[in-house]
């Protein structure tokens, strides 16, 4: 959209991050009057790569509320009511203002520098991202502005998800045309800007392949549509290797104090520190802690469960002790809890609430006795050099007790898996299951947890052996799981695919899609059901009325507020409060 384009000259005047250490923002104008006509395909880009996945990355974590990877302390903050299936226009809004206001006002800029000098990667990079930031805006939203979102129209009309879906194929088909070919001497070369893969084309190739295998996935439902064959062929030429992954690496930098222009969040670390690993109001689930703990009832741990699940130190001597998850089908949300837990720092016994808090201790600051146990609950943050000035990246209280390790995703240098093996096993082993071959589904869902653990082996290796949370996994662990934890080819399930895969896929959008494709099926999901709070509260059923369930999220207000006849228009329940619940093309079966 026209009004979005002057983000660029903002854009100008900041410093990027990159993955390996490099300046990817080359600033070589007077900064203080940018202009749209001297940014380079190289800064765009960076730029470009840093707002879209800051978008996805909210939409993920955001997704996670509804799935119930995570849940929030009780209240009325926007996650917290998320959580509790009764949305409000808060979770709209972050999403799509990181992809048009930071990513898709840099697009057309961008196009024209680089056809001029026949940068075709840098093309290839546009047009990767373009379909999908607009991929997760159908996700997201449903119907959007596409064809004219981001032309001169100030009210642009909006299209079905149709048309975006197959706008978004024929995109990433185009970013693949584009990287197979040759850039001249005279183009910049793609490693210059590139944060995400370093300028290595053949990733790139291999991330588009696996979008487009996971986007042709995602039409199971369309029975005219889907094939699996297609599917199949696309993710032969995905990642076939841990290594061949789209991983995109943060770090914890003490001068990364600037902000981007939208939120000022640090620009360096990961997007799922800076939507849930700041905060202490955010926990993990208790049917995620079971994925995790007791994976198909078979009392075998997964070696991810501690490094995926946060500890803290309790008692003397101090002990690290694992979270528990909060029980979404109990009525705990409606009682006040979870409450964030208090610490007495001091060398002398505190009163609170009627009672004796000792030295160094936990305690929760309630006068509800019934919430006094929540100390059991360890929240997902993290800490952070560059923006909490800590001198590490582990929360602790002042007399040095780990008030939260932190985990794998949450913290500040975690690494995005943007498009990784893993997910392409899992893709995969569903394919083969649903075409009814056992033997190959079994060998595609164990490759996938195998290469789930490799993946986050590589980074915990890199932190040695500094706590529980932070050190590798041990491969005896490792083994026992493969080996006696998920089963064999003869008793492989949808269910394990799809739990596996949700595992792997944490705070990703795509485990909501995958659970919209589902029905959010207690066969594919085992243990799942919606919240409680949800069945006893009358205004979310306003929104996702009893009988339906979550499956898109209401329109922004800039649309509501400034576009709303073409929003209207897009479809008969637009501005109803039920809009909630209506799903999107790709989850309506034909």
């Amino acid at each position: 959209m026209n009004k979005y384009k002057k983000i660029v000259s903002m854009l100008l005047v900041l410093t990027l991050f990159s993955s390996c250490g490099k300046k990817w923002l080359d600033i070589n104008v007077d900064p203080n009057t940018p202009s749209n006509t001297v940014a380079s395909v190289k800064s765009r880009l960076a730029w470009i790569q840093h707002y879209y996945m800051y978008a996805q990355g909210t939409a993920g974590t955001r997704a996670g509320f509804v799935t119930q990877q995570l849940t929030y302390s009780s209240g009325t903050a926007s996650n917290s009511l998320v959580a509790g299936w009764n949305p409000s226009s808060g979770m709209s809004t972050t999403p799509y203002q990181f992809f048009f206001v930071g990513a898709g006002a840099n697009f057309q800029d961008m196009e024209e520098k680089a056809k001029a000098e026949e940068a075709y990667h840098y093309l290839g990079a546009l047009r990767a991202i373009r379909a999908m930031g607009f991929m997760l805006m159908t996700d997201w939203y449903g119907e959007m502005p596409y064809t004219e979102a981001l032309g001169t129209a100030i009210t642009p009309k909006f299209d079905d998800g149709k048309t975006i879906f197959e706008g978004c194929l024929a995109d990433i088909d185009q970013a693949i045309a584009y990287f197979k070919m040759t850039q001249p001497a005279q183009a910049t070369p793609l490693s210059a800007g590139d944060s995400w893969n370093g300028g290595d084309v053949n990733k790139w190739l291999k991330m588009c392949y696996g979008l487009k295998a996971r986007w042709l996935n995602n039409l199971s439902k369309k029975t005219s549509l889907y094939k699996p064959d297609e599917i199949l062929a696309a993710l032969n030429n995905a990642a076939l290797s841990v290594g061949e992954s789209t991983v995109v690496a943060h770090i914890d930098d003490k001068a990364d104090n600037i902000g981007d222009i939208l939120f000022a969040d640090p620009v360096k670390t990961s997007i799922v520190f800076d939507n849930a690993g700041m905060n202490r109001n955010v926990f993990v689930t208790r049917w995620y802690e079971q994925l995790l703990t007791n994976f198909d009832n078979k009392g075998v741990e997964d070696p991810r469960a501690d490094k995926l699940l946060p500890w803290a130190e309790f008692g003397y001597p101090k002990k690290f002790v694992r979270t528990k998850g909060v029980d979404m089908q109990s009525s705990i949300r409606m009682d006040k809890g979870p409450i964030m837990a208090s610490y007495n720092e001091k060398d002398v016994a505190i009163e609170s609430n009627g009672r004796k808090v000792a030295p160094h201790s936990w305690y929760i600051n309630a006068a509800e006795q019934n919430r006094w146990g929540d100390t059991t609950y360890v929240s997902v943050k993290s800490s952070s050099v560059g923006y909490d000035g800590d001198n590490s990246d582990i929360f602790k209280w002042s007399d040095g007790t780990v008030a939260a390790s932190g985990t794998f995703y949450s913290r500040p240098d975690a690494p995005t898996h943007l498009v990784a093996y893993p997910e392409m096993c899992f893709i995969k082993a569903e394919v083969l299951f649903n075409k009814g071959d056992k033997a190959g589904a079994f060998n595609a869902y164990k490759d996938g947890i195998k290469a789930h653990i490799d993946l986050m082996n590589i980074k915990l290796n890199s932190y040695g052996n500094i706590n529980v949370s932070k050190s590798p996994m041990q491969q005896t662990k490792i083994d026992n799981f493969l080996n006696n934890g998920i089963g064999t080819a003869a008793n492989i399930t949808l269910a394990k695919i799809m739990t596996q895969k949700f595992i792997a896929l944490s705070f990703s959008q795509q485990n909501w899609n995958d659970m919209r494709r589902y029905d959010y099926s207690n066969s594919v999901y085992p243990g799942w059901a919606v919240p409680y709070e949800y069945t006893v509260t009358s205004l979310a059923q306003t929104k996702i009325p009893m009988g339906k369930q979550f499956r898109r999220v209401r329109q922004v207000s800039h649309e509501i507020n400034y576009n709303s006849d073409n929003l209207k228009a897009s479809h008969p329940n637009a501005l109803n409060d039920d809009i909630w619940s209506f799903p999107v093309w790709w989850d309506i079966k034909e």
